[in-house]
């Protein structure tokens, strides 16, 4: 059974719609790529762009190492910082790779879809079906029964990329609703809060 929409695409909020608790909780998730009413690609632009130099960064390396459970050197690449619809992201020899966002009620470093790409981790992923695809790429959250195989030490409310089952490719990243194990017995419900997707406007930014 395919993951499906958790709402009609024209009921969806803005940009980096607050998810989980109400306005008055400390703790929230961001929703990237979600356009309001009259948005256009030209208003999505990243700024604040900065070069910054590599021991700058070993914590930011250190968070990446621990969200993909690999190493994770940037000293070779060109490195940059910038802001995209108010959020930190990393920008490696052009390339969006990852982004700063609200993982287990901290902001922590995880990679983008073109992150998982390039480093290629082999840890915190969720294999669907080819029915749910056409769904995740219009942002839709993903439901349990389209999940056939997942890493079982993903924690809920931990970052988690969801990957075609058959290539193995990444299609979508975002927050564990319930763990691994869990994932994989579902029937039914939501397992994965979407939060970034090929074809999304943080996908689509030219840099």
């Amino acid at each position: 059974m395919p993951c499906h929409f958790a709402m009609r695409p024209a009921d969806r909020p803005p940009l980096f719609q607050s998810i989980g608790g109400d306005k008055s909780s400390q703790s929230q998730h961001y929703v990237i790529g979600v356009r309001p009413s009259g948005w256009s690609m030209s208003e999505a632009r990243v700024r604040k762009r900065k070069p910054v130099r590599h021991k700058q960064m070993r914590d930011v390396e250190r968070q990446l190492t621990e969200a993909m459970g690999l190493e994770v050197d940037m000293s070779s690449a060109f490195i940059e910082l910038a802001h995209f619809e108010g959020n930190d992201i990393l920008i490696l020899d052009r390339k969006i790779v990852a982004m700063n966002m609200e993982i287990h009620d901290s902001r922590r470093w995880v990679p983008t879809v073109r992150g998982i790409m390039f480093w290629k981790p082999e840890r915190s992923w969720a294999a669907v079906d080819k029915g749910a695809i056409p769904f995740l790429m219009n942002g839709a959250d993903c439901m349990g029964a389209g999940i056939h195989i997942a890493d079982p030490s993903i924690e809920p409310g931990g970052f988690v990329w969801i990957r075609d089952q058959e290539s193995g490719a990444p299609l979508a990243s975002g927050i564990a609703l319930v763990d691994g194990e869990e994932m994989m017995e579902m029937m039914k419900g939501k397992a994965i809060s979407t939060v970034h997707w090929i074809g999304d406007e943080l996908w689509n930014i030219e840099t």
